[in-house]
């Protein structure tokens, strides 16, 4: 039985869990899990939720490291719980948090749910493969974000989207194949995954979120497919094993530090869809010697290419990239 002096509540609400039971059971005058009730509660191995709850806060369970199992009652109309301890909400349409604590190495998300939400895997360390099934159709922030142990993951047709920091620092992933139904590639998606060394990229993505493969330093190639038409800041920033990229027609902005730090890369076309270039783009790019600029480019940013000490700026004679490369002193050769 838990103190009940361990529990904060205010008018129905759970605001914070102070005690260091490992088995702890909600009251039943909780009507509401507040925002971080129990975060950073290290003692708590099972957590029961009562069927009076009908709401649970951002961040309610973070930081619970040797958290197992959830279990809610069955009587809630709101919530469920799976065999393996797994909150989701009342039908299961959506995946709420799977134990930071739990042991199992793998799991397989039932076929009812239709999105993983924010934080649902966060810092899951155990798990080394992951199951979703074709009904899920998106990828929450920071879903899977911490799953250093993650080396396998399959995502399907139906996902749609991939939120911001969703594989952040899945460091263990070693290839990851992105379906034709995702349009878009969240900012730092794929933050930190250093063993990353390939990636596929569907015809379907339209754009690719700032930092999306930030730190990804054992990435060797990836291909842009001819329906991306942004490339967001920082989006390879640090890809330092990057030895060839081809930036498609349908391109028209690459965002600021775009190649920062990309030292394998050492030639560069830039096709003529693009009118600027943003600022420090290829700094630190010291194995870069040939780029070429097209005449559509009418502003290169600050710092572009500082660090590029080898680098040839190729282009047409009178362009704007002509003129720029003699202000800036970087050879420049008429092609």
């Amino acid at each position: 039985m838990n103190n009940s002096a361990d529990f904060r509540i205010e008018n129905g609400v759970l605001i914070k869990y102070t005690g260091s039971d490992a088995d702890v059971t909600i009251p039943d005058s909780v009507t509401s899990i507040g925002d971080d009730a129990f975060n950073w509660c290290k003692s708590i191995v099972s957590l029961t939720i009562p069927d009076s709850v009908t709401s649970i806060g951002h961040d309610a369970f973070g930081a619970c490291w040797f958290l197992t199992s959830i279990t809610v009652s069955d009587d809630n109309q709101h919530y469920s719980s799976d065999e393996f301890g797994v909150l989701f909400n009342k039908d299961k349409t959506e995946l709420i948090n799977y134990p930071q604590g739990n042991d199992r190495t793998s799991y397989t998300i039932p076929d009812s749910v239709t999105s993983i939400g924010d934080k649902a895997f966060l810092c899951c360390e155990n798990l080394t493969s992951i199951n979703i099934p074709n009904s899920v159709t998106s990828i929450g922030g920071k879903a899977l974000y911490g799953c250093t142990n993650l080396t396998s993951i399959t995502i399907p047709d139906s996902v749609t989207s991939i939120g911001n920091l969703a594989f952040y620092r899945c460091k263990s992933l070693t290839n990851i194949n992105i379906p034709n139904s995702v349009t878009s590639i969240g900012d730092v998606a794929f933050l930190g995954c250093k063993n990353l060394t390939s990636i596929t990229i569907p015809n379907s993505v339209t754009s690719i979120g700032d930092g999306a493969f930030l730190g990804c330093e054992n990435l060797t190639g990836i291909t842009i497919p001819n329906s991306v038409t942004s490339i967001g800041d920082e989006a390879f920033w640090g890809c330092e094993n990057l030895t060839g990229i081809i930036i498609p027609d349908s391109v028209t902005s690459i965002g600021d530090e775009a190649f920062y730090d990309c030292e394998g890369l050492t030639s560069i076309i830039i096709p003529d869809s693009v009118t600027s270039i943003g600022d420090e783009v290829f700094r630190c790019c010291e194995n870069l010697t040939s780029i070429i600029i097209p005449d559509s480019v009418t502003s290169i940013g600050d710092e572009a290419f500082c660090g590029c000490k080898n680098l040839t700026i190729r282009g047409a004679y009178g362009s704007y990239a002509q003129g720029y490369a003699k202000g800036m002193g970087i050879p420049f050769a008429e092609i």
